[in-house]
């Protein structure tokens, strides 16, 4: 991923806002959209897998009320001998505190279950429900005024004819192409326009259902859980409350970075061989908010054939993935991307391909009055005592005379090199020439 600039998000209030969908509560079997067998099956999987449990924390496991549900399930796998009750003792309330067991009879259907997947977690939910979860719960068309623009991006050193082009581009909520030298903050940038627009949460189940097969979808490293409202969280023992389905999760809107490593298997389901289930890609788990590709054109897949791949669900706003059994499942494409890189763009793909983009922006070297801004900034965050007559220095030797061009992350580097060398000689950090030269010859290298 590109080196980030200072040019940092600002200090906008980035507290996700109320969703305007709640997922419906759910009160028996039915209402989930599976079948009883296959809800039998999945709690076997974690009986075999965790041994003795209450029912309530069998019900935690399912995601799924105790209460009208869970009950049930165990219920029928009681009397068909596969689960017993080892202990009735009442250490808490009700059926739900009773600890279970799983039988010689449960073992050998749980191990027959286990052979088709060995998913044994949050009970998921159908794919058509999450479809129209997605769909009124979309972004809709983003609007951004100059002025909220202005407050998100007021610790950012642009240009006022970059910052002109953004606004339309973050408003036209499809696609935008990010490109100029490295290290001039459009990973940053990028950045600071998903604090700006995704201050929503939103609801995301664990996992989908679909053919029989589960398609993992929350992940915990790329999704962020969002504190939800007093009145929407249930009392201690949650997964016992009906006030919302339990198999859904509320986040903050997605914000997922994939670099040199995406390529197009990475954009379709991925079938896990072992644990037969699947891994939802990354524009599925971006749905609702941004996905950014960084360092477009390194990837390992030719820039043609990627952009390729996003033709149809730029267009159509509709995704299609592939099961392993070559049916195609229909999901929305509700994500804004961006594309970000460091390459000139005609050495990555033609004119025709390029128009397929909405907007096209470049993030070009600041200008030596944004360098000068920027340094300003840096050194009075860093504690390093700033000095025009030092910048002039520095600007001077190791710039002008070689010839060297100026970029947005330089004051960052160069300020930490400072404050290296200045704990070493044991001085105050300053913009002196002699720190400057110093800090200049550890940083720089010539190419």
């Amino acid at each position: 991923m590109q080196q980030a600039s200072q040019r940092t998000l600002s200090g906008a209030d980035t507290t996700p806002k109320i969703p305007g969908f709640v997922p419906k509560p759910i009160s028996n079997i039915e209402d989930t959209g599976l079948s009883g067998l296959w809800l039998q099956d999945l709690a076997l999987k974690i009986l075999y897998f965790q041994g003795y449990m209450s029912g309530f924390k069998v019900s935690e496991e399912m995601a799924l009320p105790f209460a009208g549900v869970v009950d049930q399930i165990l219920e029928a796998l009681k009397r068909e001998k596969f689960v017993e009750v080892k202990s009735s003792q009442q250490i808490g309330l009700g059926e739900g505190s009773y600890q279970y067991a799983i039988t010689g009879a449960g073992i050998a259907r749980a191990r027959e279950a286990l052979e088709r997947s060995q998913y044994a977690g949050a009970a998921p939910v159908p794919l058509e429900v999450y479809n129209d979860s997605i769909r009124r719960q979309s972004r809709a068309r983003t609007v951004v005024m100059h002025q909220s623009l202005q407050q998100a991006l007021s610790k950012l050193v642009l240009s006022e004819h970059t910052f002109q082009r953004l606004g339309p581009a973050i408003n036209s909520g499809t696609s935008i192409f990010l490109y100029g030298p490295p290290g001039n903050g459009k990973t940053t940038i990028a950045r600071a326009m998903g604090g700006l627009i995704l201050r929503e949460s939103m609801y995301i189940p664990y996992a989908l259902y679909v053919d029989g097969q589960v398609i993992k979808l929350f992940d915990s490293v790329n999704h962020q859980r969002a504190e939800e409202r007093e009145s929407e969280q249930p009392p201690s023992g949650s997964i016992r409350s009906n006030r919302r389905d339990p198999r859904w999760v509320q986040i903050r809107r997605p914000f997922i970075v994939v670099g040199g490593e995406l390529n197009l298997a990475g954009l379709d389901l991925v079938f896990d061989d072992v644990n037969k289930f699947y891994e939802a890609p990354f524009q599925v788990k971006a749905n609702g908010g941004i996905l950014l590709i960084d360092d477009f054109g390194r990837q390992q897949v030719r820039p043609r054939d990627l952009l390729n791949r996003w033709i149809v669900p730029l267009e159509n706003r509709i995704d299609y993935l592939t099961l392993h059994t070559g049916r195609k499942v229909e999901v929305p494409f509700d994500v804004m991307v961006v594309f970000s890189t460091n390459l000139p763009p005609r050495d990555l793909v033609d004119e025709a391909f390029l128009r397929r983009l909405r907007h096209k922006i470049e993030i070009g070297d600041p200008s030596y009055e944004e360098y000068r801004e920027i340094f300003r900034r840096v050194a009075n965050a860093k504690g390093v005592k700033y000095s025009d007559q030092g910048l002039a220095y520095l600007l001077q030797e190791w710039y002008i005379k070689r010839d060297r061009k100026l970029r947005a992350s330089h004051p960052r580097d160069l300020c930490d090199q400072i404050l290296d060398i200045a704990r070493y000689l044991n001085t105050e950090p300053a913009m002196t020439n002699d720190l400057l030269n110093r800090a200049a010859e550890a940083y720089f290298v010539e190419l």
